[in-house]
């Protein structure tokens, strides 16, 4: 079952793209096998990247980043290509490695703080936890988070006539004059970031808490960070899984028999959940450095709301720097406990849609202290209240369970227990049913007016929704709530499917209810003409 790296690369090369550029909520992602991710995918991508930029004002360096799936590296080659022909200044990493997402998120603030002009921007090439066979492309504006459909749309709009008309409108030179040209320059991402995370992180308070640790990089781009983390602050830190291989065979299969770098998965994750009595605490990233998994000796592996929850429950009361007005962000399809932490701490709950780039604004300005989502994506502050990354950071996610530990004395799974005991223990699960493509359409665009329900559960329903309180967008979907529970629908991108986001306050049954309420009262809305 292990991906065939040689012949990965040779289609990468040699077969013409099947698929049209689409950009999703983490950029453009395919497979070189299904010609939905190849060289001219990446051509036509940059060259639309060097447009878009030159007319929108980043007239600055371009900030290259790239993980360790076997598509990166010759992705990595092609951009560059078309970056150097277009004089464009670019900034790879000094030893050609790899370099995570928060570290160029926080490589693009770093270079645009107090400019006005000049701006630089970045490029990620990474499909997450994605498959080994699998590539990513994604674009980083000046403000250092992901894209949204502002710059999403026009690049690939632009990215797809440039495929239309056969390529002939790239610009490119060859990879070796391009390494060599003096528009690439070297910038040394790991000691920028790391050198900088007591900013963000109390890590004397973690040193001098002597915990044993351990931290699983998932052979992703993290792998040269870790021990110079453990190295620069002194910590008692074992490494797992720290050497590339584009195959991926130390992973665990998936709950589908597939293998992804997925941190959240206790599949995936089954060989670091094993050891969690070894250590005081161990932490996994996945495999572009943007996700966190924390395994803990009271809970194991946690699940993603869980830890959330738990995180901002103690950020909150520990950094008094923050702004007192300094929101929560979460999305709509996160644990309603994080509701009740805000509400306990008095702080303004910001909900918004499903994709971290609509935290990137608050993060970026202070008035959003913490951003998560349930997909075990979030960033944080500094310590003083100022910007640190405005993508997803699994680094601070993981050296943020040691701090908890560290000044409470209780690991993150006994600091959640604490919260169910307070507001109650919720059930959460995800699933999917199935759904035709009109009817995915119609759900898309579902306004309140179309659900006639009044009950849930044996609840009057509190709120309906169809666009986002935090900030008025539209979910894509809908969210019914009630006191104790509550579900979002939301169609797939990818498969004629719905994903079905519920939790109960009261228990498996109720969530039970809850699921099946929901799907019978999207089956009345489907067929209503």
């Amino acid at each position: 079952m292990l991906v065939d790296v040689p012949r990965l690369i040779t289609a990468y090369y040699s077969l013409a793209p099947d698929a049209p550029v689409s950009f999703g909520t983490s950029g453009h992602r395919g497979s070189s096998f299904d010609g939905s991710f190849n060289e001219g995918h990446i051509l036509a991508i940059t060259q639309a990247i060097c447009e878009y930029r030159a007319a929108n004002g980043a007239d600055g360096p371009v900030f290259l980043a790239k993980d360790t799936h076997a598509l990166s590296e010759p992705a990595f080659a092609s951009a560059l290509e078309v970056l150097a022909a277009n004089g464009v200044d670019v900034m790879v990493d000094d030893a050609l490695g790899y370099t995570p997402t928060p570290a160029l998120s926080h490589a693009v603030l770093m270079y645009n703080h107090g400019r006005t002009a000049g701006l630089a921007d970045g490029i990620v090439i990474t499909p997450s936890h994605n498959p080994p066979a699998d590539g990513g492309f994604k674009y980083n504006p000046p403000n250092g988070g992901p894209a949204d459909t502002s710059a999403t749309r026009p690049i690939q709009d632009r990215a797809n006539q440039i495929l239309a008309a056969a390529l002939r409108e790239v610009r490119r030179v060859p990879y070796q004059p391009a390494l060599a040209a003096a528009t690439t320059h070297r910038h040394d991402y790991l000691s920028a970031y790391v050198n900088d995370l007591a900013a963000v992180v109390d890590m004397d308070a973690i040193r001098d808490a002597h915990l044993n640790l351990c931290a699983d990089p998932l052979g992703g781009a993290g792998i040269a960070y870790w021990a110079r983390i453990s190295e620069r602050y002194g910590l008692h830190l074992t490494i797992q899984n720290d050497r590339a291989d584009p195959t991926f065979r130390f992973m665990s299969v998936d709950w589908d028999g597939k293998i992804r770098m997925d941190c959240s998965s206790p599949y995936a994750m089954a060989g670091l959940i094993a050891l969690k009595d070894k250590y005081d605490l161990a932490f996994a990233c996945d495999t572009d450095h943007d996700r966190h998994g924390i395994v803990t000796r009271s809970a194991g592996l946690m699940k993603p709301n869980d830890y959330l929850s738990a995180a901002i429950s103690y950020l909150f009361a520990n950094r008094p720097g923050w702004r007192q007005d300094a929101g929560v962000g979460k999305t709509l399809v996160s644990s309603s406990m994080i509701d009740r932490v805000a509400r306990h701490l008095g702080r303004r709950l910001v909900e918004v849609p499903v994709g971290f780039k609509w935290f990137v604004d608050g993060l970026f300005d202070g008035s959003l202290g913490f951003g998560g989502e349930e997909s075990a994506g979030a960033s944080f502050l500094r310590r003083d209240g100022t910007v640190w990354t405005t993508d997803k950071d699994g680094i601070i996610m993981g050296l943020l369970a040691a701090e908890m530990m560290a000044r409470s004395g209780k690991d993150p799974g006994e600091i959640y227990h604490a919260l169910t005991e307070q507001f109650g223990a919720p059930v959460y699960q995800r699933i999917d049913a199935p759904a035709s493509p009109e009817q995915k359409a119609l759900l898309a665009k579902l306004s309140p007016d179309q659900v006639t329900a009044h009950e849930l559960a044996g609840d009057p329903i509190q709120s309906m929704l169809t666009t986002a309180p935090g900030n008025g967008a539209a979910l894509g979907g809908l969210k019914v709530s009630t006191a104790r529970g509550w579900f979002a629908a939301r169609p797939s991108g990818t498969e004629d499917v719905y994903k079905l986001y519920a939790e109960s306050f009261v228990g498996e049954d109720h969530l039970r209810a809850i699921q099946h309420e929901a799907q019978e009262l999207l089956a009345r809305v489907f067929v209503t003409p």
